[in-house]
C-alpha cells in the first residue's frame, strides 16, 4: 500500500437485510484502493443476516452487535474498531447502495490535502432512477427550520458536477477523517435514525471544520430500504420529532417557530421534543 492509500474502513451497518447488504458489498468488490478494508456491522438482526453475508464475503470484518443500536450506534460502533486498528479514514455506506467503480480515491483525497476538511460526500442518485439526483449537497437553514438535499429529483447535468463546501453531509454516504469524527464525540444518539447526520455536520462546522461535495464519487441509493421498511405515520413521526430536536439542540428558535407553523400534526411533537430534550430523553 502507497503512503497515498491511507487504510480507510468502509463501515456497512446491517439490520435484518442481508440482500441489500450482499448487493452493496458486491459493488465495493469493484474498487480499486488498495487501502479500503470493509466491515460490516450487524445490528443484532434476527434473520439470520450475519451468517449470510460471511459466507458470500469471508474476506469482510463482521462486528456483530447484540441490539439494534440504530444508525449512529452501529457506525459508533464501527468506528471505535476503526479507530483501535489504526484507520485514518471511515467511510458511513448505507447498505441499500450500489458504489461506482471509483468511487473511494475522490473522496479521500481532499481530507489527505485539506486539514480544515472533515467531512466529504459523494453525488448520489436514485437507484431506481439512475440519472435522477437524491443528494447533490445539503442544504440547512436554522432561521426557517429548512434542510433539504440539494438538487433532489432533478436530472444529472453539469451544474451538479461542481465540488462546493456544503452545509450537511447526508449519512447515506459520507467519508470522514477518523481523528475528527473521534473530537466530535461521533453520531449523537438520542436521533433516532434521522437527522444525526445533520447534528454531526453541524458540530462539525461549529468546530472549526469544513464539508465537502465531491461530485466526481457517485453512489446509487435505493431509498427508504435502509429504514426497515417502516412507512407511515411512524416513520413521519420519529423525522419530525428528531428534526425539532436537532433545532432544540442548536438553539434555533425561528427554525422551530416555521417549522411547527408548517403544520399542526407538528405542533404535538414540538412539545413532545422539547420535554423529552429538557429531560435529557
Amino acid at each position: 500500500m502507497s503512503d497515498s492509500e491511507e487504510t480507510v474502513f468502509v463501515i456497512v451497518v446491517n439490520w435484518n437485510n442481508a440482500s441489500d447488504t450482499v448487493r452493496c458489498l458486491q459493488s465495493l468488490s469493484s474498487v480499486d484502493y488498495s487501502g479500503m478494508r470493509v466491515m460490516v456491522v450487524d445490528n443484532g438482526s434476527t434473520d439470520g443476516s450475519a451468517g449470510h453475508i460471511r459466507h458470500h464475503f469471508p474476506q469482510h470484518e463482521i462486528l456483530e452487535l447484540k441490539s439494534n443500536r440504530g444508525f449512529g450506534g452501529g457506525c459508533n460502533a464501527g468506528h471505535k474498531v476503526a479507530l483501535e486498528k489504526g484507520a485514518r479514514y471511515v467511510v458511513f455506506l448505507n447498505n441499500d447502495t450500489v458504489v461506482d467503480p471509483g468511487f473511494l480515491e475522490p473522496l479521500i483525497a481532499p481530507l489527505r490535502e485539506r486539514d480544515e476538511l472533515a467531512v466529504t460526500v459523494p453525488r448520489i442518485y436514485f437507484m431506481t432512477r439512475p440519472d435522477r439526483i437524491w443528494y447533490a449537497g445539503g442544504e440547512v437553514n436554522l432561521l426557517t427550520g429548512r434542510i433539504a438535499h440539494r438538487g433532489i429529483r432533478q436530472p444529472d447535468g453539469k451544474r451538479f458536477g461542481f465540488p462546493f463546501e456544503t452545509a450537511y453531509a447526508t449519512g447515506c454516504c459520507l467519508a470522514v477523517r477518523v481523528s475528527d469524527f473521534n473530537d466530535a464525540g461521533g453520531f449523537d444518539l438520542s436521533f433516532s435514525m434521522y437527522a444525526e447526520d445533520v447534528d454531526l455536520s453541524l458540530r462539525m462546522q461549529e468546530g472549526g471544520k469544513k464539508i465537502l461535495y465531491v461530485p466526481a464519487s457517485k453512489v446509487w441509493h435505493r431509498v427508504s430500504a435502509s429504514g426497515g421498511g417502516e412507512l407511515g405515520l411512524p416513520r413521519l413521526w420519529k423525522k419530525n420529532r428528531s428534526i425539532l430536536r436537532l433545532l432544540v439542540k442548536h438553539r434555533a428558535w425561528s427554525g422551530i417557530f416555521f417549522y411547527l407553523l408548517l403544520s399542526p400534526f407538528r405542533l404535538v411533537q414540538g412539545a413532545t421534543a422539547v420535554h423529552d430534550f429538557t429531560r435529557g430523553e
